[in-house]
């Protein structure tokens, strides 16, 4: 059997469709799983254990006919049994039904009608346990499993060997990601804490437990996030991990992550460590799930730099 989902979004799209993927392999373990999802989401499959191939397919761009041709051409030359679809537009439904792929699953939504099995969409609850309702369409109606990943070996001894760097491989660290995505930014998402408020945050956290490393990340995007925090709190440390798998290998050994609504959010949450999330516009029931593990703090106002740094911190010192 051959399946493949379409799956729009960013790599922390990619992350809450992980359980879905997984339940996909538990239920038909010999089938062959790809995946169609746009060239800034493929790193995610790094640390997917349930997908063979991931296509690349730009759906935000302004594709033309002909790329969407190209695109229906290419999976209906794989001969798929099988096709899921987490788009909800018209679109979605008349390009499967062009794929010729006979069972087209996908939400009850405008393009409902070139399905073959429609399911119901669901948006109040956590985004994975939404995603895994498509798979009712396959007479699959078990819970959704809890986000999991599978890191490589190779980016495990490198973050061990980073931890050595950083000298925070017997002591424990506390992680920190405060980045946003250029795309959220053009978008207007207000996904970014305010410097000052995480300088005064980590200044506490020094005050109270010293010996308590704090570790930055910084990505591609985050140079000047993290310059503007080392200027007031030089003592920090910053690791810069140059794939996922290395960067949720770190996530993986750090006592506590602090971060926004990000895709390192999600990967904290795959890796089961304590998470304290901060929200600006978005939900966090629909983000994070129902867990003693994993706190959320929502913005009273909807806005990040509305959330107070006591906030943050009653939650870290009593959470």
């Amino acid at each position: 059997m051959r399946i493949v989902a379409l799956v729009p979004g960013g790599i922390g799209d990619q992350i809450l469709f992980f359980p879905t993927l997984d339940d996909l392999k538990r239920y038909y373990p010999n089938a062959q799983v790809d995946v169609v999802v746009e060239p800034r989401s493929k790193a995610a499959y790094r640390v997917s254990k349930s997908v063979n191939e991931v296509l690349a397919f730009d759906y935000k761009d302004r594709n033309s006919m002909a790329d969407w041709g190209n695109l229906v051409g290419s999976i209906r030359d794989r001969e798929y049994d099988i096709a899921i679809a987490l788009g909800q537009s018209a679109l979605v439904g008349l390009f499967l039904w062009l794929t010729g792929i006979p069972t087209r699953i996908g939400y009850r939504s405008k393009g409902a009608a070139f399905l073959t099995n429609p399911v119901p969409l669901r948006t109040e609850q956590y985004a994975a346990s939404m995603y895994h309702d498509l798979l009712q369409g396959l007479g699959i109606n078990s819970s959704c499993p809890e986000l999991a990943i599978n890191v490589p070996k190779p980016d495990i001894d490198c973050a061990i060997v980073e931890q050595q760097r950083l000298g925070i491989k017997e002591t424990g660290y506390i992680l920190i990601h405060g980045g946003s995505s250029k795309l959220a930014q053009t978008k207007g998402l207000d996904k970014i804490y305010p410097v000052r408020n995480w300088q005064q945050i980590i200044q506490d956290i020094q005050q109270k437990q010293p010996e308590m490393p704090v570790v930055v990340i910084q990505g591609p995007e985050d140079e000047q996030f993290v310059r503007s925090l080392k200027e007031s709190t030089p003592n920090i440390k910053v690791t810069s991990p140059d794939d996922i798998g290395k960067l949720a290998a770190m996530i993986a050994g750090a006592n506590l992550m602090l971060c926004t609504d990000s895709a390192p959010m999600h990967l904290s949450v795959a890796v089961q460590t304590y998470t304290i999330a901060l929200f600006g516009p978005t939900d966090p029931a629909k983000l994070l799930p129902r867990s003693d593990k994993f706190l959320a703090i929502k913005s009273p106002t909807g806005k990040m730099a509305d959330i107070a740094p006591n906030t943050v911190l009653e939650k870290i010192w009593g959470g």
